[in-house]
């Protein structure tokens, strides 16, 4: 590990020296990589540097236990160096973490995508929960989102909505969102007071570029709509919503919350390089996950994951065995703890196999 840990401090230096050249400004692109390269690197050598401290602090003491005859200060040396002993090996777990490989898709942008599932109109309804619940996260995060379609639901809430989300490590955070989410409670419309089931699914997905897929427009048909979503009278004046079918794969996207035909076009684009692009990801998360035999963050967006219970205030993640009695918090956002542990619980699964 330590070799390791050597040549990557190397690296952080040869960075450090082209990020001084005044030259690099002339190349923007290379120096955003650079720059991100220096600060990942960083993190590294700090807790590098730690360690080898550590380390030598553990030789010294080692030797005043072996040569010093003034007892007092062997005992004292002795109980440095179990604290130090302690501090390495925490260390050294955390530098194994830091080690591990990133997933590159994890500082990717999303797509994210909400749909009620069975349940009827309550079904929609909890769909707009979920949605005011990922929008109040969002916002405290200080991430951007923008909503790309909707379809109302007969009752409120929404059938459908898509967003995009922009913001810094937005995937790392949200992939762990992707499934069924449940939610049992009394409907507004039961007049009995009996508690229903209902669910929609969540879908979040690493937004494509054209780099990471290509799009032939001969594939594509395009057709023009007017919009049904807000918007006063512009909705009814003007066909600026866009309906994109990609041929090869049956793909269809609908976009109709900007102003322009232009603008709905090239976020209607931006969603169908997503989804295309999801598939491919959505085998290698398969792929991964029966190595780990793990169900975080497999991409099957027809797994369970979460129960929403409302007459006892009970929020639980099945996928962790995760139980609190907090959901008025959770509803209002409030799901960092949540994420935290389903991250521990990936990345223990990626220490045990190494990937």
């Amino acid at each position: 590990m330590l070799d390791k840990l050597k040549a990557i401090k190397e690296r952080w230096q040869e960075v450090s020296l082209m990020l001084s050249d005044p030259e690099l400004m002339s190349d923007m692109n290379r120096y955003t990589k650079l720059n991100k390269e220096y600060k990942d690197l960083e993190k590294i050598v700090v807790k590098y540097d730690e360690y080898r401290d550590v380390l030598s602090n553990i030789k010294a003491n080692k030797e005043i236990i072996d040569k010093e005859k003034d007892e007092e200060f062997r005992q004292m040396a002795k109980g440095d160096l179990d604290q130090l002993n302690e501090k390495k090996e925490a260390l050294i777990d955390e530098i194994e973490y830091m080690l591990l490989p990133k997933d590159p898709e994890d500082e990717k942008d999303v797509v994210l995508e909400i749909r009620a599932g069975t349940g009827g109109d309550e079904a929609s309804i909890f769909a707009g929960d979920l949605f005011k619940l990922y929008s109040k996260f969002i916002e405290r995060k200080g991430w951007q989102l923008e909503v790309i379609s909707l379809t109302l639901g007969t009752s409120g809430g929404y059938k459908e909505i898509i967003s995009n989300v922009k913001g810094e490590n937005v995937y790392g955070i949200l992939k762990f969102e992707s499934g069924v989410h449940r939610v049992q409670r009394v409907p507004e419309t039961e007049t009995q007071g009996r508690v229903h089931t209902s669910a929609a699914t969540v879908a979040v997905l690493p937004e494509a570029d054209e780099v990471d897929i290509k799009i032939n427009t001969a594939d594509i048909r395009r057709d023009t709509f007017r919009s049904s979503g807000a918007g006063g009278q512009h909705v009814n004046k003007v066909e600026s919503a866009i309906r994109l079918t990609h041929i090869p794969s049956g793909v269809v996207v609908e976009c109709q919350e900007g102003r322009s035909q232009l603008k709905n076009y090239e976020m209607a684009m931006q969603v169908l390089r997503t989804r295309l692009y999801e598939e491919s990801l959505r085998k290698k998360q398969q792929e991964l996950a029966d190595k780990r035999k793990t169900l975080v963050s497999t991409g099957d967006r027809s797994a369970k994951i979460r129960t929403y219970n409302y007459p006892q205030g009970r929020f639980t993640d099945h996928r962790i065995n995760m139980t609190t009695y907090n959901l008025a918090e959770i509803m209002n956002g409030e799901i960092d703890e949540v994420i935290d542990q389903l991250r521990i619980a990936e990345n223990t699964e990626k220490m045990k196999t190494g990937s």
